[in-house]
């Protein structure tokens, strides 16, 4: 058995199958009754929110923990669907200890995951994490008999979300008295129910798509990691723009009234210039920051420094880019993907929010979101992995080395080079921006080609 349950993002794996069989999400659900417990918020006893995302296996998850956290005495209130940031919101503003939402995020449905938040709405630090698997572990060992508790939704939970973000937009979805016209592709997942509400709230004319969700078409086709289909309807129906969410809304894509796809680095530059100009952007040093990963755009960069705004730049991830954000007194950063995180508003990434963000700067500017994104232009870029052996200092193999020099020496300024092992599987990826396709091809194989002779 594996001695670690908790990766970069909750537990995560196929619904049923180890670690998400029913003995160890019981065992979950005890030990985070006993965390909670400890962590009560003054006044009362432990209290915990749970939600789910659509998936078929999501509601015995749920009704698997409530009754393991009902046997620590530890009280159950439960949202029912909502998403990831909505969980961490009402944890953070309600009675509770802890908040679990039940996802996998932009996987497949067979897939299921355990997020976990603590009382502040942020993600549990890894030493908290790593003292809650212990306590799994030896539960397990005990032995113990799951059973499962009934739950009830308490539709005032995302309600309360719902008013939230609805409040950070007061002036609505309108131009120059006109409802914008909004497509919304909400991946048959958290966001179905949500997110056209939220948009009709604010006054809009919504066009929501993929919001028949059937327990296994979450993320199917649809949603933030496939956005063709959202392009080509805002572009057919003659919508203003559209936005489309991943299966438990935590990022966010968007499209422009052409059809142009909006990414989180378009995103974070769309907004990021708004902010400046409302004087909401500068860091706790007096500086206009926006962070990013390793993996945004030169596109970004580049523009950022035209307008005055420092990019920095975090590893992969965004737990690596909210702990930047939080060191430097940051506002806003995010991730290519579309996980964007809004510091004012949210404790982690919410695509719902963004998406009131992008419409906000529409509305303030009033101009379309393709004349906002008119001058971000995205470098060429490419991805390649390449399975490894073992992992040792790449700079210290001369033939590796001598390839990624030569790479950067000819593409200069007008390039970017990331070469990097993956933190979770036996492979090196190498990512190439450059001002042609061919060109960053060919020196992204080259670099793939001296790693697999010396590692592969």
């Amino acid at each position: 058995m594996a001695r670690q349950l908790f990766g970069t993002d909750g537990i995560r794996g196929v619904a049923g199958e180890y670690p998400l069989d029913r003995k160890t999400v019981y065992a979950v659900g005890r030990a985070l009754g006993r965390w909670s417990n400890r962590h009560a918020v003054e006044g009362g006893g432990a209290e915990v929110v749970i939600g789910i995302d659509t998936r078929e296996s999501g509601p015995w998850i749920a009704r698997l923990l409530a009754a393991a956290l009902a046997e620590t005495r530890v009280s159950t209130h439960y949202a029912g669907l909502i998403t990831t940031p909505g969980v961490a919101y009402l944890t953070k503003t309600g009675p509770f200890a802890a908040g679990i939402m039940v996802s996998a995020s932009h996987n497949p449905y067979q897939d299921n995951g355990i997020k976990v938040f603590g009382h502040s709405g942020y993600k549990l630090p890894d030493v908290e994490e790593h003292a809650i698997e212990e306590m799994i572990f030896a539960l397990l060992a005990e032995g113990i008999a799951e059973s499962e508790q009934e739950l009830a939704v308490e539709g005032a939970l995302d309600e309360t979300y719902l008013e939230h973000l609805a409040s950070t937009l007061p002036q609505g979805a309108r131009v120059d008295g006109r409802a914008l016209r909004i497509v919304l592709d909400c991946g048959n997942g958290a966001a179905s129910q949500l997110a056209p509400a939220l948009f009709r709230k604010l006054g809009a004319e919504v066009d929501a798509r993929f919001v028949q969700p059937d327990g296994r078409n979450i993320n199917l086709d649809c949603g933030a990691l496939h956005v063709d289909s959202l392009a080509r309807i805002v572009r057919e129906t003659g919508a203003d723009l559209g936005f489309a969410f991943d299966g438990d809304a935590d990022r966010c894509i968007a499209a422009g009234a052409s059809g142009r796809v909006v990414d989180g680095d378009m995103m974070l530059m769309v907004c990021g210039r708004r902010m400046k100009v409302a004087g909401r952007l500068a860091a706790g040093d007096g500086t206009p920051t926006i962070v990013a990963t390793v993996m945004s755009n030169l596109g970004l960069e580049k523009l950022c420094a035209r307008e005055g705004i420092r990019l920095v730049r975090t590893p992969v991830g965004d737990k690596y880019v909210l702990e930047e954000m939080i060191r430097r007194g940051a506002h806003v950063g995010g991730e290519q993907s579309g996980h964007v995180i809004f510091h004012d508003h949210a404790t982690t990434g919410d695509g719902m929010l963004t998406a009131i963000r992008v419409v906000e700067a529409v509305v303030e500017s009033g101009q379309s979101l393709d004349e906002l994104t008119a001058d971000f232009i995205s470098f060429p870029q490419t991805l390649k992995k390449v399975q490894v052996r073992s992992k040792p200092s790449l700079e210290e193999i001369p033939s590796i080395a001598s390839e990624i020099e030569k790479a950067e020496r000819e593409l200069g300024d007008e390039g970017r080079i990331v070469v990097r092992y993956s933190g979770t599987e036996p492979v090196a990826r190498v990512m190439i921006e450059g001002p042609s396709q061919g060109v960053i091809e060919a020196h992204a194989d080259r670099i793939i080609n001296a790693i697999r002779a010396e590692l592969g």
